[in-house]
């Protein structure tokens, strides 16, 4: 009884969440309080996933207010997007419009199918350009020379190549869940999901003569405490502002698509540079944009 009773114990403690979030809930919580998502400052799109309808659900400011269900409070998207399977627990919430109607959610970290929500940005505001959204001018969905996109990734563990197929080919659940202090099977499919968007936007990019326009930031040479995703001290919180501040410094970068790995542009300037060319084109667009928008408060001019 005593093995048997170990046995489940560390069963337990490889497949239950790493941590309840009960902290994390009290902040989220007390910063938004009943914050609906349509009052947000500014437009956002926020992936989830719904683990009992197995499909990803799309939080976004444009459908918020179109459809009562789907504004919910932001306390409970916050909560959703940042339930990471093996270490936050799942999140149930559920909205009702003003007829009384309720719509249920079942949701965990968005991750699982949009680790780089960059792709789920771009569709959205193709999504608006169809429907005639008048805060964006008349052009075609597709015309990506007029997008600028901004994609900025957490870091990730440099390649180590410390699996192969030799390896997870004896693998079973338990292999695949906890290895070596790792979890493949998390590794595996945040990296995809990443990678796979960075090839289509910047082959989309590249096809249509666009690419100065699309800038990833990411820095995938992470290693030890630097890459985890859990280690809050203040020493690693310290370390990680150290990394991102010389990130800025760095070459423009863009992935190899045949090898993943992230590569010099030649005359692409720094991270810094190019994010203060993107911020003027931003605040002129933004300038021109609300200058003829229907939705902008002119009172005030």
């Amino acid at each position: 009884m005593v093995l048997f009773g170990s046995i489940m114990k560390t069963l337990k403690s490889l497949i239950g969440p790493k941590y309840n979030g009960k902290y994390l809930h009290q902040v989220i919580e007390e910063k938004l309080g009943e914050t609906p998502l349509h009052e947000t400052l500014t437009n956002v799109v926020i992936p989830t996933f719904d683990i009992k309808n197995l499909h990803p659900i799309i939080f976004s400011t444009f459908e918020a207010r179109e459809k009562s269900l789907m504004d919910a409070r932001l306390s409970d998207i916050c909560i959703s997007t940042s339930a990471a399977p093996t270490y936050l627990p799942a999140h149930y919430f559920r909205t009702q419009d003003k007829d009384g109607n309720f719509h249920e959610f079942n949701l965990v970290d968005g991750g699982v199918a949009a680790n780089n929500p960059a792709l789920v940005a771009t569709s959205q505001v193709t999504k608006q350009i169809m429907t005639g959204n008048p805060d964006f001018f008349p052009i075609k969905p597709i015309d990506y020379g007029r997008f600028l996109v901004i994609s900025i990734g957490t870091g990730s563990a440099k390649v180590e190549q410390k699996y192969n197929a030799k390896i997870a080919s004896k693998w079973g659940i338990l292999g695949w869940l906890h290895n070596g202090g790792s979890t493949p099977i998390v590794d595996v499919f945040t990296q995809a999901s990443g990678d796979m968007v960075d090839f289509h936007i910047s082959i989309a990019f590249q096809v249509l003569h666009s690419e100065e326009n699309y800038l990833r930031i990411q820095d995938d040479t992470l290693t030890g405490t630097d890459s985890s995703v859990d280690i809050a001290t203040k020493e690693n919180m310290d370390k990680l502002v150290e990394i991102g501040t010389t990130l800025l410094k760095k070459p423009v970068s863009r992935i190899n698509l045949h090898t993943g790995l992230f590569e010099q542009c030649k005359n692409g300037g720094t991270n810094e540079e190019t994010l203060k060319r993107f911020s003027k084109l931003l605040s002129k667009e933004k300038r021109l944009r609300d200058s003829k928008s229907p939705h902008t408060n002119k009172s005030s001019e």
